[in-house]
């Protein structure tokens, strides 16, 4: 289990990892994520023809963004519980809520991205149904709503995280946490603000704008989300090497 296997490395540069045998909220969750992954495979049936397997693979560049999306989350939930270890039931509850998302947003978020880069990728963006006809993957009209489910889903998972750290800061007594850790706990709370922030704002437009400009939505991440963590980051790392040299002196 991979979750095992980057366990035999139980550190971390500033921080004590405080986890050590898997939890059942840990082994439940590696269950649903591998589950999650399982939906977004592209067919369970092998191909018949090379046809059918050229259609198979157009889906690899849209599982491969899905996939590094949902590995992005399940790693920061697995730091979580080696930096914590916090079983209590407000953990749990969140953990779980945050395992309901994943599974609700599987398929949007399969669906969008497949949009996309078949789109992108002049794949063309129609669906050949079980009865014959040629349909669009979806009209323009219904576009705001597909990117308002996806921005929900994001900003949902990211305040869920801004939740589980708050409340490792409200333990740091009973943590022990001493002050690079709490410093770090507080650079993962704001990480989670801005993924929540740039979420809220991009689902705001696609609630507000007209249909035409819906696609502005999602360009937004990476225009925002870049450059935001660049600068975040570079100031929290600058306070944490002069934190570091406090301590240490």
């Amino acid at each position: 289990m991979l979750r095992e296997s980057l366990m035999k490395h139980q550190h971390e540069k500033g921080f004590r990892w405080r986890g050590g045998e898997i939890a059942r909220i840990e082994g439940l969750s590696d269950a649903v994520f591998a589950f999650a992954v399982t939906l977004l495979v592209v067919s369970l049936e092998v191909p018949k023809t090379f046809t059918e397997l050229s259609v198979v693979m157009r889906g690899f560049f849209p599982f491969a963004i899905c996939f590094g999306m949902l590995m992005q989350v399940w790693y920061e939930q697995y730091r979580y519980y080696r930096r914590y270890n916090l079983q209590d039931p407000l953990s749990t509850f969140l953990n779980c809520a945050l395992l309901f998302l994943v599974l609700f947003h599987v398929y949007p978020l399969k669906f969008l991205f497949t949009y996309l880069v078949n789109g992108w990728m002049g794949f063309g963006t129609r669906v050949h149904l079980p009865n014959g006809q040629w349909e669009n993957m979806i009209e323009g009209e219904q576009l705001p709503h597909l990117m308002a489910i996806f921005s929900g889903g994001y900003l949902a998972v990211s305040c869920i995280f801004i939740l589980l750290f708050l409340h490792a800061l409200r333990k740091r007594d009973v943590l022990e946490l001493d002050e690079l850790e709490i410093f770090s706990t507080k650079t993962s709370v704001g990480t989670a603000c801005i993924n929540a922030s740039v979420a809220l704002v991009s689902l705001l437009m696609s609630l507000l704008l007209p249909v035409r400009l819906a696609g502005l939505s999602g360009i937004i991440y990476p225009i925002l989300i870049s450059p935001s963590f660049s600068i975040y980051f570079g100031i929290r790392g600058k306070q944490h090497s002069r934190l570091r040299e406090r301590v240490s002196s």
